[in-house]
C-alpha cells in the first residue's frame, strides 16, 4: 500500500470510499429541499504522532552542516540516521520532528518556515516523504523492510535581510543554532538521543560554543564530541572573522571564556579594565549561589551592526549580540551591558532550576509558561544586581535604570484590565510580533514587572529580617543545590513559597498572589518606598536614558507627550491615555513636523518646554499616515519628564554593593 493509501487508510478512508460518499453527497434534483442536503461532518484527526518515551534511540545520529555560502545565506544539512531494530526489519512509518518549541522562546517559534530541500535516501534511493497535516512539524517517511539507516539532506534557507527575519549570516560571522538546522526522531525523550555533530566553517574562522572538539575535523571543518540531542540543541555556535577568546576563569578552576566576534577587528579591541569587570561578573555570580551548573561556560558575545540581535540563554552557554562600541564607546553602552549578568543569571534561573510547566520531554511537547515570573522575573533583577556588583554597570547608573523601569511599568494602563500572570502566556500569544497599543495590551510584563516584584520581596526580608537575611539568601538556598550539576530540577509555586519562608517567615503565598493575580492601577514599587526612595521625573534625562535611547535609535518623550519617536522620524509607541494618544497619535505615522517646522528631536523638545506655559497653544504635530497627511493638536502643559530616584538610596546601595570582603577595583574603574 502507497503511503499516500496508508495514510488515508489509518483514518478510514480508501478511494472506493471517497467515491461513495462524493455519490452520497451528490445533488438529488434542483427542487429537493436545502434541509434534506447532507450535513458536513468533521473528519477524523490523523494518528498521533508518536509520543516521546524515556528510552535509549540506540544508535549515534551523524549530522553536518555546512556554513559556507555566506552570499547566499544558506546553511546545508546532512544527516544520517540509523534506524531502530523494528524498523529496520518490518519497515513501516518512520517520523522525523523539526524542533518548534524552544527552550528560552518558550513558545512554538522553530524557524520550519526557512526548511527547504529535504531529500530522503536509503542504499541511494529517494524516499517519498509525508508531511503530517496537523503537526506540521513532523515528516513520515515511509521506511522499505530491510532498510538500515536513513540519509537526510536539507537546507535552512535562512533570512537575507532583516525584512525576512533574524538574520543569522553576514559576510563577516554566522550564528548556527542546532534547534534550527537538525531533524530528530520522534518517539523518544530527546535526551535519549545522541547526535555526532559537525560544521564547516568559511576558511580562517574562529568559533565559541559549550561543545568540544574530538579532533576528528580536517580544514575548515570541526567535528565534535557526540552529545545527547537535548544538549546539542543547548550549545549554539557563534563563528566569525574576527574573533577574539578571553579567560574568565576564577579560583575554582571551572573554565569560563568569553567569545567574542565583531563587524570589523578594531571592535575587539578590550581593556585589562573591561575584562576584568567580566570576571567579577563569574566571580559575583559564584558567590551570590554558592554552586555553579556547568562544566564549562562559554559567553558568544557578537558585536554587530549586521547580525540579527539576540539574547539567549542555555546551560553552558549565552548567546548575546551588543553594538559595535561594546569596548570601544565604553561610557556610552552601558544601557545594555545587563544582558551578559541576565543569560548568565540562567544558567541557575531557567536552565538548572525550571518551573515544571516549562520542561518538557522534546522540542515538539508544549511548554506552559506560568512560572516565567521567576524564570525570567528574578533573572531580570539578578542581571541588574550583578552587572553591579561585577562593575558592567555603576551603581548610579543601575539605579537609574530601576528608576526608568518602575517609571514605564508605573505608567502601563493595561495592568488596569490584564494582571501580570496572564503575561506569562505571551510569548505564546503574541511571539513577540509588534503591537499597536503596548501600554494596553501588555507584553511579556514578567520581565521587568517581575523585576519590581522581588526588588519588593528583597526589601521586605530585609526589612523583617533587621537586615539579617535577604534575597541572597533565597538564591543560595533555591538555586546553589547540587553543585556541579547540569541536571534540570523542577519547581512549583508552592516550593517558592516553602523557600522563602525558610529563609523569612512571612505569607508569602498572598504577597506573590497579590502581585500575580490582581490587577491594579499602580506598579509594585515598595521596593523603593520601603527604603526611602521614590520616583520623581524632572525634565533631566538620566544617564541611563540617554544610554538607551541611543542604542535603540530613539527619541524618548513617552512621559510627557506620550511618545517615541525613532531615528527616522516614525512614532514607534504611544501610551495609551496620554495626550498623544487622546490627539489620536498612532504608532508607525510618521512626525513630519512640529508647529510647521520639520519634525526634529530638539525641535519638539523646545516646543513641549516652551508650552509648558498655561496660556500656550497646543502643540501642532504634521502626521503622514501611508499617503494621507493630517494635522493633530496635542494639549499638554507639563513639560518634558523623565523619571529619577530621589530621597534615601542607601538600602538600594547596599543591595548593589559587590558581595565578599573587597571590590574589584578594577571593575568599577573599567571605563576608565
Amino acid at each position: 500500500m502507497s503511503l499516500r493509501n496508508r495514510f488515508l487508510s489509518s483514518v478510514g478512508l480508501t478511494a472506493p470510499c471517497l467515491a461513495l460518499m462524493a455519490l452520497a453527497c451528490a445533488p438529488q434534483g434542483l427542487a429537493a429541499e436545502a434541509s434534506a442536503q447532507p450535513q458536513p461532518i468533521p473528519l477524523p484527526l490523523p494518528p498521533a504522532v508518536p509520543a516521546p518515551q524515556d528510552v535509549p534511540f540506540g544508535s549515534t545520529i551523524a549530522l553536518s552542516v555546512d556554513g559556507t555560502d555566506l552570499a547566499r545565506h544558506i546553511l546545508s544539512m546532512k544527516e544520517t540516521i540509523p534506524l531502530p531494530t523494528r524498523i529496520a526489519q518490518k519497515g513501516g512509518d518512520f517520523v522525523l520532528l523539526y524542533p518548534m518549541w524552544l527552550p528560552g522562546n518558550h513558545s512554538p517559534s522553530g524557524t520550519i518556515d526557512q526548511l527547504g530541500g529535504l531529500t530522503v535516501k536509503a542504499d541511494g534511493k529517494i524516499i517519498p516523504w509525508l508531511r503530517d497535516t496537523v503537526t506540521v512539524s513532523a515528516f513520515h517517511i515511509d521506511v522499505p523492510q530491510g532498510t538500515k539507516q536513513l540519509e537526510v539532506s536539507y537546507q535552512l534557507l535562512t533570512p537575507v535581510s532583516p525584512k525576512v527575519g533574524r538574520v543569522v549570516m553576514t559576510d563577516t560571522m554566522e550564528n548556527v543554532q542546532w534547534s534550527a538546522v537538525s531533524l530528530y526522531p520522534a518517539g523518544y525523550f530527546t535526551r535519549q538521543i545522541m547526535v555526532h555533530p559537525s560544521v564547516t566553517f568559511p576558511a580562517g574562522w574562529s568559533y565559541g560554543t559549550a561543545l568540544r572538539s574530538d579532533g576528528a575535523g580536517a580544514g575548515s571543518k570541526v567535528s565534535f564530541q557526540p552529545v545527547s540531542f537535548n544538549t546539542l540543541v543547548d550549545s549554539p555556535i557563534f563563528a566569525g572573522k574576527y574573533f577574539r577568546k578571553f579567560d574568565l576563569t576564577q579560583d575554582d578552576k571551572v573554565s569560563v571564556t568569553l567569545n567574542v566576534m565583531a563587524d570589523q577587528p578594531q571592535d575587539l579591541a578590550a581593556t585589562d579594565a573591561q575584562i576584568q569587570a567580566h570576571k567579577n561578573l563569574v566571580k559575583q555570580a559564584n558567590l551570590l549561589f554558592g554552586s555553579h551548573h556547568y562544566a564549562h561556560y562559554d559567553f558568544l558575545l557578537a558585536l554587530t551592526n549586521k547580525l540579527g540581535g539576540i539574547g539567549l540563554e542555555h546551560h553552558q552557554s549565552s548567546e548575546n549580540s551588543g553594538p559595535r562600541g561594546y569596548f570601544t564607546h565604553w561610557d556610552k553602552t552601558f544601557g545594555m551591558r545587563d544582558l551578559l549578568a541576565h543569560e548568565f543569571t540562567h544558567s541557575w534561573n531557567g536552565k538548572y532550576r525550571r518551573p515544571d510547566g516549562l520542561w518538557a520531554p522534546d522540542f515538539n511537547t508544549p511548554q506552559r509558561g506560568t512560572g516565567l515570573w521567576v524564570y525570567e522575573g528574578q533573572t531580570q533583577y539578578w542581571g541588574y544586581i550583578l552587572a553591579a556588583r561585577a562593575g558592567l554597570m555603576t551603581v548610579p547608573q543601575v539605579k537609574e535604570a530601576l528608576a526608568e523601569v518602575a517609571a514605564v511599568y508605573d505608567n502601563r494602563q493595561g495592568r488596569q484590565w490584564r494582571p501580570l500572570i496572564d503575561t506569562t502566556n505571551d510569548p505564546i500569544i503574541a511571539q513577540r510580533s509588534p503591537e499597536s497599543w503596548r501600554s494596553w495590551q501588555r507584553s511579556e510584563d514578567y520581565y521587568s514587572e517581575g523585576q519590581l516584584v522581588w526588588l519588593d520581596a528583597d526589601t521586605l526580608i530585609r526589612k523583617l529580617s533587621g537586615n539579617t537575611k535577604s534575597l541572597n539568601d533565597f538564591a543560595k538556598a533555591f538555586f546553589g543545590t547540587n553543585n556541579g550539576s547540569i541536571v534540570t530540577s523542577t519547581y512549583n509555586f508552592d516550593e517558592i513559597v516553602k523557600t522563602l519562608n525558610a529563609v523569612q517567615p512571612y505569607d508569602w503565598a498572598k504577597f506573590l498572589h497579590e502581585r500575580l493575580y490582581n490587577t491594579s492601577t499602580h506598579a509594585p514599587l515598595d521596593g523603593f518606598t520601603r527604603g526611602g526612595a521614590n520616583v520623581v521625573y524632572t525634565e533631566k534625562p538620566s544617564d541611563y536614558i540617554k544610554s538607551y535611547s541611543d542604542l535603540r535609535h530613539v527619541s524618548d518623550f513617552m512621559f510627557s507627550l506620550g511618545l517615541t519617536v525613532n531615528k527616522k522620524g516614525t512614532v514607534s509607541d504611544v501610551l495609551w491615555g496620554s495626550p498623544a494618544w487622546q490627539a489620536g497619535v498612532t504608532r508607525d505615522q510618521d512626525l513630519v513636523a512640529v508647529n510647521g517646522v520639520s519634525y526634529d528631536p530638539d525641535a519638539l523638545q523646545d516646543e513641549i518646554t516652551t508650552a509648558k506655559n498655561k496660556d500656550a497653544a497646543p502643540i501642532e504635530l504634521l502626521l503622514r499616515d501611508g499617503e494621507r497627511y493630517h494635522t493633530v493638536s496635542v494639549t499638554y502643559h507639563g513639560g518634558l519628564r523623565y523619571p529619577h530616584l530621589e530621597g534615601n538610596t542607601q538600602l538600594l546601595d547596599t543591595m548593589l554593593a559587590p558581595l565578599g570582603a573587597q571590590k574589584d577595583a578594577a571593575g568599577s574603574a573599567a571605563g576608565k
